[in-house]
């Protein structure tokens, strides 16, 4: 599913947009959290980062795997394959930072909506949410340069 697009490998068209959404979700997260002020002008974008990037970096993850296989087939010599395998540990890791970096702004831009049901919640809620938002996105960050900077090094060395 996630083998091609117009004949090129899918992994090699969608990981840009992985590099580029993660970080925006990671600091757009973080700036909403600690600047109060400005959350009206952001939530809407938190809010749609929020979804759409975790669905990108699954796609990047899906379609990277499907690259895997494509080169363990036509026989990629095993000092190759180990780096491909190391730079998919960074791109799993680096999905699930994304998912929880989502749920966790998705939370905080529920508890600071003003809604009825979230008025009675307690006020240091949204301090530990925004918390837990902070590490994420370093998190989010920190793999989003691992797996972009090992699967750049192996296209530029001509690993892959």
């Amino acid at each position: 599913m996630f083998r091609e697009v117009n004949g090129l490998p899918g992994h090699v068209l969608v990981v840009h947009a992985a590099v580029v959404l993660v970080p925006l979700l990671a600091l757009l997260s973080v700036a909403y959290g600690v600047l109060p002020r400005w959350r009206p002008r952001m939530g809407w974008a938190v809010a749609v980062l929020a979804v759409l990037t975790p669905i990108i970096a699954w796609v990047a993850t899906e379609s990277g795997e499907e690259l895997e296989e494509v080169l363990r087939k036509r026989g990629y010599p095993p000092e190759g394959l180990q780096k491909i395998h190391e730079h998919s540990e960074y791109g799993e890791n680096l999905l699930w930072f994304t998912v929880g970096l989502a749920v966790a702004a998705l939370l905080l831009l529920l508890v600071t909506s003003g809604l009825p049901r979230t008025r009675d919640l307690p006020r240091w809620l949204p301090l530990v949410l925004t918390g837990v938002v902070v590490v994420l996105a370093v998190f989010a960050l920190m793999y989003v340069y691992l797996t972009g900077d090992s699967g750049a090094k192996m296209v530029w060395s001509g690993i892959v």
